[in-house]
């Protein structure tokens, strides 16, 4: 009996002693794959620098010279925010359905892990926000092999250790919040908060936190632009657990979920925010900018993922009174093009097969059709169908809803005329607005940046007259003669004399009714021989800084040269630049997502091209045109009395309509065609003068109105001091016949009323293609101050002492957490960036 109970209990020691020695190794083992994880045996790990400056893609942002966020750069929409930035009830809601231990445990949940095992997730994860805060910065992809998964999880656990280690709770918070996603390809609480509600993260009511914390576990499906039943239901929920946690009361909460949820969408893309084809052509010049600068390690700068931040030189309100102008006459300009009889009957596209054949090739439809094997024969035979579609129209969403065949669309859309037009300080070279064409989520083409070319007509005169006046010894009223000019071999200029008067008046007036032949004469005396003349003027175009290849023929001084808007703008600032030259800016200067500046752009670059007295002829000389020349309607219809100084250009046929004008104080341009150039007006409708100067007298009109722009009506053009004593100025009263406009062009034809009807009512108000966006770059109050409906019984985030209570054995094991104070360390500048306000 005594041996049979004494083996018994050698047994039952045995099995103890294995137990414990299974459970010893166990944990040993255990404790060795913390640390061969740990020291990168399974992939590698994140660094020390790593963890304290966290990297997750940012957006680069345009910011407007207000502060006004323009647009964004991104792969990834997401913009940082400070903790201090983000409503208590965020915090809040977040701790109470992610993560309610948060502030009690040093990155993993015990309770909850065991609970977990224990049901088997059931009850829910065990995913603390310090360990999903991990996830989203340094592994990013859930792994679906349990085994891979495993160790994947054991990662996330000690890098959550190492993260609270290196951060405070709110600093875990405030990273989390800017890295988690939301739907829609938006990231970060800011972005959500600006997209969902129009609201910065600082003012965020309890039940729309909710509904933001709430798409945290399921931004899909959550979504409450989506799925509305299933946002409001799970908005409920995290009510429910604040309710739970002590943050509101049941009765409080009670009131909030008989709300509906109420948002205000707005997603910021390339098509929404403010000037689109400035923010098109600005991403092209910043991909150039981030391939030549690098970061401290080596690496180029991404616009995509590094969150720059671009200061540009754009004013939010000129910006919105140019698209309105453009709008307002483009519009009505449409009416009566698409009343001329050849478009009308559409004759215009008679003989234009190959073009319309290159449309369609290259459209999305015979890409998509021919991707799937369809052949071209048929493929093109699908063009000839109608089906429904949206189209441009002109109205305030920019698009309607009709039924007509692919090729009838390509035809519709190239028949729209397009504009550009900038606006630009002619002294620092700020670009103040920008627009590229009339609508940009149809027509991407921008019309006013350096590439894009156009024949300018007469606006090239004052450049040639500045030159005859600076080198040839002329003044405003040597007397020029209005005859065409033979230049021997190089043949005559104009090539028809039909339009020369055969008499002999001054230069200003020459210049004041843009007399062709005046100006041919004007080029003729600045060359002994041949094409002396033509070089001579091209030499003068490159000394003001145009790039465009210019060939130097004598039909150059009437405008038979391509150029761009952008070099016009450069080109004309001269004038009202008292002589220099100033490059047009749209850059003011480049940070880094810390606040660091990269580069700064101003002052801008400025050249002396000629003097100041040549400068303010040339300005007096260009109020003529305005005052009793082809730009007269400015006073008389337009009702603008103040000094301007402009010139109205028309190339052959009424291909190109243009007109450039300054005031002292603001310089802007305009040109109006159709991309196709042999869709144009008939007759003299189709002039600068009626086709261009309306958009540039509607945007003047608004500007000056304006009083926060602080542009002065009463603005003079300063009279050079040398002049002082100068009487050579009277010629403006020489100027006294007020010309009917003449063309401007050769050949352009008058027109019958069967060409075009002038519509009885007057110009419409379509509005801005864009709208000032209300974010700023600087996101909101520094308080957190939380709704008037928040009671007394809400409950007040934990402060920083509660953190001191933190413990546990991955604590123990990974060290204790580091006092920054003693250290003296800074935040993490990725996190909570600290930079002084700027002035």
């Amino acid at each position: 009996m005594k041996n049979s109970t004494s083996k018994t209990k050698n047994r039952t020691s045995t099995s103890v002693k294995i137990f414990w020695r299974l459970v010893f190794i166990g944990l040993g083992a255990f404790i060795l794959l913390l640390l061969m994880a740990n020291w990168g045996v399974f992939g590698k790990m994140p660094s020390i620098q790593d963890l304290e400056n966290p990297s997750a893609s940012l957006a680069s942002e345009v910011i407007a010279d207000d502060g006004t966020v323009m647009g964004k750069y991104y792969l990834e929409d997401r913009t940082n925010v400070d903790f201090k930035d983000i409503s208590k009830n965020v915090i809040n809601a977040l701790v109470a359905t992610e993560d309610e231990r948060f502030y009690n445990h040093s990155g993993i949940d015990g309770r909850g892990l065991a609970r977990a095992v224990v049901h088997l997730g059931r009850d829910g994860g065990a995913s603390t926000i310090t360990q999903q805060l991990a996830f989203n910065l340094f592994n990013g992809n859930r792994a679906r092999n349990p085994v891979t998964r495993v160790i994947q999880k054991i990662k996330e656990w000690i890098i959550a250790v190492k993260l609270e280690r290196n951060f405070t709770k709110d600093e875990i918070i405030a990273l989390y919040l800017n890295t988690v996603p939301f739907s829609d390809n938006v990231f970060g609480i800011r972005n959500a908060s600006k997209t969902f509600f129009q609201k910065d993260p600082d003012v965020l009511s309890i039940e729309e936190a909710a509904v933001l914390v709430g798409m945290v576990n399921g931004p899909t499906i959550y979504n409450p632009r989506r799925n509305a039943k299933m946002a409001l239901d799970r908005r409920n929920l995290v009510l429910d657990r604040m309710v739970t946690n002590g943050y509101i009361t049941e009765s409080h909460a009670t009131n909030l979920k008989i709300k509906p949820i109420v948002i205000n969408y707005k997603k910021m893309d390339e098509t929404a925010g403010l000037a689109p084809y400035f923010r098109m052509v600005l991403g092209q010049e910043m991909k150039k900018w981030c391939k030549e600068h690098q970061k401290q390690n080596g690496d180029n700068y991404d616009l995509y993922r590094d969150g720059l931040r671009i200061y540009t030189t754009i004013n939010p309100r000129m910006q919105l009174y140019a698209e309105e102008a453009v709008s307002k006459h483009i519009s009505y300009m449409q009416k009566i093009l698409n009343s001329q009889s050849n478009i009308r009957k559409g004759t215009v596209w008679n003989g234009r097969d190959t073009i319309l054949l290159a449309a369609m090739k290259v459209s999305d439809r015979w890409k998509n059709l021919k991707k799937d094997g369809v052949e071209e024969a048929q493929i093109k035979k699908s063009f000839y169908k109608k089906v429904p579609m949206k189209v441009f129209a002109w109205n305030s969403k920019r698009e309607k809803d009709t039924t007509m065949t692919p090729l009838d669309s390509i035809k519709y859309h190239r028949q729209m005329l397009q504009a550009g037009f900038m606006a630009m300080d002619p002294i620092s070279g700020e670009i103040k607005a920008w627009v590229g064409g009339i609508d940009f989520k149809t027509f991407k083409f921008d019309h006013v940046n350096l590439n894009t070319k156009r024949q300018v007509g007469s606006t090239i005169k004052p450049l040639l007259y500045s030159l005859a006046i600076e080198e040839g010894g002329f003044t405003p009223n040597t007397m020029v003669q209005d005859i065409q000019q033979d230049f021997g071999s190089l043949g005559l200029v104009p090539n028809t004399g039909a339009t020369c008067t055969g008499r002999t008046v001054p230069m200003a007036n020459a210049l004041a009714w843009s007399r062709n032949c005046a100006s041919a004469f004007i080029l003729k005396q600045l060359g002994n021989n041949g094409n002396d003349a033509a070089n001579r003027f091209a030499e003068f175009l490159k000394k003001c800084n145009f790039t465009s290849k210019i060939n130097p023929f004598p039909s150059m001084a009437l405008g038979a040269v391509e150029l761009s808007l952008y070099e016009m703008m450069q080109g004309y600032s001269m004038f009202p630049g008292h002589g220099f030259n100033a490059k047009p800016l749209l850059i003011a200067r480049i940070e880094d997502k810390n606040g660091n500046v990269l580069e700064n752009f101003l002052p801008a670059q400025r050249k002396e091209v000629i003097n100041e007295v040549t400068a303010y002829s040339v300005a007096l000389m260009m109020q003529g045109v305005i005052k009793n020349g082809t730009g007269q309607s400015m006073g008389d219809q337009y009702g603008l009395t103040n000094e301007i100084a402009g010139k109205t250009g028309t190339t052959n046929d009424n291909s190109d309509a243009w007109f450039m004008g300054y005031t002292p104080q603001l310089l802007a341009g305009t040109w109006v065609g159709c991309d196709d150039r042999f869709i144009r007006f008939s007759g003299d409708i189709g002039e600068g003068s009626s086709a261009a100067l309306p958009i540039w007298a509607y945007f003047f009109n608004k500007a000056l109105a304006d009083k926060t722009l602080g542009l002065d009506r009463k603005a003079k053009f300063s009279k050079p001091e040398v002049m002082s004593n100068d009487v050579i100025f009277d010629y403006m009263n020489t100027i006294n016949a007020r010309s009917a406009a003449p063309a401007q062009g050769e050949d352009v034809g008058n027109g019958t009323s069967e060409d075009y009807l002038i519509p009885d009512a007057p110009p419409e108000e379509i509005g801005a293609e864009s709208d000032i966006p209300v974010e700023k770059a600087k996101p909101g109050a520094t308080t957190t101050t939380t709704t008037p409906e928040e009671t007394p019984a809400t409950k007040e985030v934990k402060t920083e002492k509660q953190e001191e209570q933190k413990g546990g054995f991955f604590k123990k094991l990974f060290g204790k957490k580091k006092n920054k104070e003693e250290n003296n360390t800074e935040p993490p500048k990725a996190v909570m960036p600290k930079k002084e306000e700027k002035q």
